[in-house]
């Protein structure tokens, strides 16, 4: 399991957050547009015995690059809607709904949380509970409490999935075929081609899809995609040779 913190504010609470996970057994670290400064002693005192997780996060571009490889995208909302899990249905549900695949906690900035546009690469949304006087949680609580429930959740051995699903990475590149096909025959608003598309992701996500499905689904989006162009005479006059 991964935990991605996404352009965290400070670099102290990024340490924080490395002594929350390593205290329920978490050692992997993706961080997205990291702080400055998190090799100054003061925040590594702050990381007390948890450096190895630290020194070893990896840093990623993008939330796309660092949850590429997950069958399961889970993000932090502050926002209470219907359709977000607490974070012990997470722990109780989240390995099903993997498929045995890894898994990212993604966690946005402090003040204001994952974009809208992170939160659509995010298939399953967790909310954590709070008191009504003071409801916003630092970072490493967040962590904390995420970490702790699937902690307790946690099982000596799982079953295995029989076949694995299909990662966020693959997901996204067949659902990025999908776009332009549907462009392609007009079924999407060039205007605003992301509502239907953001729809799109989500049944994709609930499907849990496996990699060969995904491989059939970019297949069909490809073959969909050139008969569009064919429809409008302008694209290929076969398979395989572009027309005039």
């Amino acid at each position: 399991m991964d935990v991605v913190l996404v352009r965290a504010a400070r670099p102290a609470n990024v340490a924080a957050a490395c002594r929350a996970m390593k205290n329920m057994g978490l050692r992997v670290l993706r961080l997205v547009e990291p702080p400055p400064g998190l090799d100054r002693p003061e925040v590594r005192g702050v990381a007390y015995g948890a450096w190895d997780v630290l020194d070893s996060a990896i840093v990623s571009s993008s939330l796309l690059e660092a949850v590429g490889g997950s069958a399961l995208v889970v993000g932090t909302t502050g926002r209470a809607h219907p359709a977000a899990w607490t974070p012990r249905r997470l722990a109780a549900e989240g390995g099903l709904r993997a498929g045995g695949g890894r898994v990212s906690l993604v966690f946005g900035p402090e003040a204001s949380g994952l974009r809208t546009d992170e939160l659509e690469l995010c298939p399953l949304h967790v909310h954590i509970p709070t008191g009504t006087d003071h409801p916003s949680l630092n970072l490493a609580q967040a962590v904390l409490v995420l970490a702790y429930e699937i902690r307790q959740a946690a099982t000596p051995a799982t079953l295995p999935a029989e076949e694995p699903h299909a990662t966020a990475g693959e997901l996204e590149g067949a659902l990025q075929d999908l776009r332009k096909a549907l462009l392609d025959v007009g079924f999407l608003n060039p205007a605003n081609p992301e509502a239907i598309l953001a729809e799109l992701r989500a049944l994709a996500a609930r499907a849990g899809p496996t990699p060969r499905e995904v491989t059939l689904l970019r297949g069909l989006a490809r073959q969909v995609s050139w008969a569009g162009r064919i429809a409008r005479g302008g694209g290929r006059t076969d398979n395989g040779v572009d027309g005039a």
